[in-house]
Order: structure tokens, then sequence, then C-alpha cells
């Protein structure tokens, strides 16, 4: 008798697992089209060559880098984040209507708490370098993101080392 209910449980486990699996779609639908490619990698904005002036696309490719990166539990700003926000600096200063809004990030490690804050030091850290080069404090808001959005999703040091970082990002109105 014992041996037929455990027959009858693990039939009854086989079915409801089975019951769960899904089948793949026959048709997948397709790819995203990536409107702000022109190729070659760059970004253009969606106009055929040339970014908009004074868009993201533009900021990007215009400045250095978009993204600044920081050592594990760190929010200073290093002789190459300098150079990256120095050049961020000089775009903003082509486009003074332009507003930004510098990222802070932190990898996975540490709790929720702990990442907040440590995101928004770093996004101050970014913001008060681009507002001692000259660009007004008023057209920078920092903002923490903590751990929420990873660029890299391994549990391993690579990864930590690419969400350890501030990103900044044109407003547009």
């Amino acid at each position: 008798m014992h041996k037929a209910l455990q027959i009858a449980v693990t039939l009854a486990i086989m079915t409801s697992v089975g019951a769960c699996s899904r089948r793949a779609p026959d048709v997948l639908p397709p790819a995203p089209i990536d409107e702000t490619a022109n190729g070659n990698g760059s970004t253009n904005g969606g106009l055929g060559g040339a970014a908009v002036p004074g868009s993201q696309a533009d900021f990007v490719a215009n400045v250095a880098a978009d993204t600044i990166l920081f050592g594990t539990d760190q929010y200073n700003i290093d002789t190459d984040d300098r150079a990256i926000l120095d050049s961020q600096a000089a775009w903003l200063r082509r486009y003074p209507a332009v507003r930004v809004t510098v990222e802070g990030h932190a990898d996975e490690r540490g709790t929720r708490d702990y990442n907040l804050a440590l995101g928004q030091r770093r996004a101050d850290a970014a913001r008060a370098y681009l507002a001692s080069v000259g660009i007004d404090a008023a057209r920078i808001t920092a903002v923490t993101l903590g751990k929420e959005r990873p660029v890299a999703m391994g549990s391993d040091e690579a990864s930590w080392a690419q969400n350890r970082r501030a990103v900044t990002i044109t407003v547009q109105n």
C-alpha cells in the first residue's frame, strides 16, 4: 500500500510540473528596431547621419564617456573621472539650456539602504565636480538608483566594477 501511495504522489507531481511547462512559440516577434544606430555603432537620434545638437545622442557622441566608474565603497573623483567630467562640462558649456541628471549606482553587494546612500554620494560627487568647473549646479540633478539597475548582471568583480558608476543623462524638455 505504501509503495502505491509513493507512485501516485510521484505521478501527481510529474503531471503538475509538466502542466506548468510552456512550449516555445512557433513564430517569434521581430527584434526591436534601433532607430538611433546609423550602421557604424554610433547614434544619430534617428536623423539618418547626425545627432540632434544638444540631444543625448549628441552628448554620447561628443564626450569622452557618459559614465565614470568607482572603486569598491568609493565615491571620490580620480584623474580618469576628471577627464571624463571635463569633457562633459565642455559639452554642457556649448549647450547652456540643457539640463542633466547624474545617476549614482552601486554593485549588488551591500544592503539596499547602504547602496542607495553610496549611489547618492557618487552622483553628488560628479555633480559637485561639474559645478566646480563652472557648470551651473541648478542645471544638474543628482539621483541614486543604488543597486537597482545594473549594467552587468554577473556576480563577479568584473561585473561589480561596471556597476559602480555615475551616469550623466541629458534631460529632454
